[in-house]
This record gives structure tokens, sequence and C-alpha cells, in this order.
């Protein structure tokens, strides 16, 4: 198994550098057709949901969408993938910033009752604390 870095992701989302995009398909479609497996770490989506909304400036709930349906990709395996799917569901109601609630929730799955910040929007989840 290989892992991916958020490049890779991004490249098939944004499909921004179409060299760097055909090549992302083609790795892909190679991969599904002899069962090989890619690694998303939890730091890659971490860094996807940030690079999504405060650079390409995708809308919430395209960004939720589109990690929602990598999910079902048999291809790809996330790291923490019940992670991934609290992230989703929260993200959907939630007003947090979708890579703060996956902090929040990070620290929530290692025993945290909650994560102290200095952000006030962030303070404003169960997941956080202002201090």
């Amino acid at each position: 198994m290989k892992g991916l870095d958020t490049n890779i992701l991004v490249r098939f989302l944004a499909n921004d550098d179409k060299k760097q995009a055909a090549r992302v398909k083609k790795l892909f479609e190679a991969a599904e057709l002899s069962g090989e497996r890619f690694v998303v770490p939890a730091p890659v989506v971490l860094e996807l949901l940030w690079v999504l909304t405060a650079v390409y400036e995708y809308p919430r709930e395209a960004v939720l969408n589109a990690l929602e349906q990598m999910t079902l990709m048999p291809i790809l395996n996330f790291e923490d993938p019940e992670r991934i799917y609290q992230l989703i569901n929260l993200g959907r109601t939630a007003k947090t910033d979708l890579p703060d609630i996956l902090i929040g929730l990070s620290a929530q799955s290692l025993g945290c009752e909650n994560t102290l910040t200095f952000n006030k929007k962030a303070a404003g989840s169960e997941l956080f604390t202002l201090l």
C-alpha cells in the first residue's frame, strides 16, 4: 500500500492542473483494476479541508460531499474513517470551520473532554473551550 499526499487529492478534486489531474485519474483507474489501495492519513484530510475551503474557496457543502464520495471509493483507506464520518455529519450542522471540527473530534477520540483554543468561532462548538 502507498499513502497519498494532499496534493494528489487536490488534483483529483479540483482538476486545477490538467496534466497532474490526468496522472491521478490514470493512477486511480489502474488501482481500481488491480485492487490496489491507498492510505489517506489524517493530516492529509486536515490539510485537504483547509486547502479546499481557504485557498480554493469551495463551498462547505461541496467539500463535505467530495469527502463523503471519497470515503465510498474502494481504493482509498482513510486513517480514521469513523472520525471522517463524524466530521461529515457534524460539518453539515455546525458552523465551526471544518478543519477545527476535525481537530476537536481527534482530541475527543483521544479521551479529551474538549480542546482549548483562542478561536472564538471554534469555541462556539461543544468540542472547544475558549482559553
